[in-house]
Order: C-alpha cells, then sequence, then structure tokens
C-alpha cells in the first residue's frame, strides 16, 4: 500500500499538497513545460488561494509559452482585476486573441469573448467593431459554440456599420443555434419561419421549431429545479 494517501489524516495531506506545489513549480520554471506552468497556476488558485501568485504563473505561461489555456484564464482576470492585475478589457481581449488562435481546449470559448468584446465595443479603439464580432462568433460557432451562433444571427437581424442586415444568414445561424441547443435560436428561427424573413414562409417549420424552444426551455427549467433541490 506503499505511496496511497491517508486523506483522513491533515498533516499527510498537507505534505502531500505541498510536494505537489514543488513539483508543478520544477515542472514550469526547471523543465519549462507550459502544461506544468499551468497545473502551477490551477494548483495556486484552487489550493494555495494565492491569486497574485496565479495571476503571475498565468502571465508567464502565456506571454512566454503562448499557452491557451493561461491565456484564457488570464483574460478573465483582467477582465475583473482579479490577482491585482489592472483591470483592463484591451488586454483581457489580446489574451482572449492568443487564446482562440490556439487551438486548445479553451480555443472556442476564447474566439466566443473576443466576439462579445468587439460587438460590446469597449475594448476596441473605435467602440464596437461587427467585423471583427462576426469573425471570431463564426470560429466559435463552428466550434460547436451556440451563444456564438446566436450572436451572428442578431447581429444579422439588426445590421450595424460594416455589416449589412442578411436575413438568411440569420436564419442560418439561428437555426444552427437552435440545433446546438439554444432556445432563442429556435423561437427567432420559428418566427422568421412563421413571417417568411429571409426564407420562404412555412407555417410547418416555424411550428416544429417553437416545439423545440419549448422543449429545450422546458429541460432548463427541469435542471434548475433538480439544482434547486
Amino acid at each position: 500500500m506503499a505511496g496511497l494517501i491517508n486523506f483522513e489524516d491533515e498533516k499527510e495531506v498537507k505534505q502531500f499538497l505541498d510536494n505537489l506545489g514543488v513539483e508543478y513549480s520544477y515542472q514550469c520554471y526547471r523543465q519549462k513545460d507550459p502544461e506544468g506552468c499551468h497545473r502551477l497556476a490551477d494548483y495556486l488558485e484552487g489550493v494555495k488561494r494565492n491569486f497574485e501568485a496565479t495571476a503571475q504563473v498565468l502571465k508567464h505561461n502565456c506571454e512566454v509559452h503562448g499557452h491557451g489555456e493561461s491565456c484564457y484564464k488570464l483574460g478573465s482576470y483582467h477582465v475583473s482585476g482579479k490577482g491585482g492585475v489592472a483591470e483592463c478589457l484591451k488586454t483581457a481581449y489580446s489574451c482572449f486573441v492568443r487564446s482562440c488562435n490556439s487551438g486548445g481546449r479553451k480555443s472556442v470559448d476564447a474566439c466566443h469573448n473576443v466576439g462579445l468584446l468587439a460587438h460590446d465595443g469597449r475594448a476596441m479603439e473605435g467602440g464596437p467593431d461587427a467585423g471583427a464580432a462576426r469573425q471570431y462568433y463564426e470560429r466559435a460557432c463552428a466550434g460547436g459554440f451556440a451563444p456564438s451562433c446566436f450572436n451572428l444571427s442578431t447581429l444579422y437581424i439588426q445590421g450595424s456599420p460594416g455589416l449589412e442586415k442578411n436575413m438568411p444568414l440569420a436564419l442560418k445561424y439561428a437555426v444552427r443555434a437552435c440545433e446546438l441547443g439554444h432556445v432563442w435560436g429556435c423561437a427567432n428561427a420559428s418566427r422568421m419561419f412563421k413571417l417568411g424573413d429571409g426564407t420562404a414562409q412555412d407555417d410547418q417549420k416555424a411550428e416544429d421549431l417553437k416545439n423545440r424552444a419549448r422543449e429545450l426551455h422546458g429541460q432548463q427549467k427541469e435542471r434548475q429545479l433538480k439544482f434547486g433541490e
């Protein structure tokens, strides 16, 4: 049974966790392993609750190694000013762009966040940039991220400087959002088929999509109820 940890022994658990920190620090700074650095950041955040040290490791791993998950988390820190970093949406935007381009596990989420910040405009020099928002929403939507598909649909419904209204594309992305389980994507697509916006009027498709929206809404309420229980 050698090597097993008695998790009811507080001293033994503390020693085990301290050893983990040493191991991850070695992986990060001596072996220069980006995954080791991210494990160290997770350890400092989740175990030690040292957010300042976490931020420094994330910054190192993002800037030196371009590690997508670390860039994503560093961007999140800059959104709120967590860990003593500057609360700065422009810096967060840059971090999310790096994460989006990394192709890592958080790249789709990061692409969506870039789209949100470009859409909102607070991270952009010239205000909202619908073209940039579209570009990054498209990447996240292609990765199966339903909110990006829905936001694309909304962009094309509203239109804006640099992006003309396009109801057929709005419908395309509303349907895709619905396929990915987005309630309002189903509702919007249903309405467009009902009115013939961007497509030929089709009452049967409108009804099918409305029923799907109801089904998804019911599933959400059921999950919330179970969570509350």
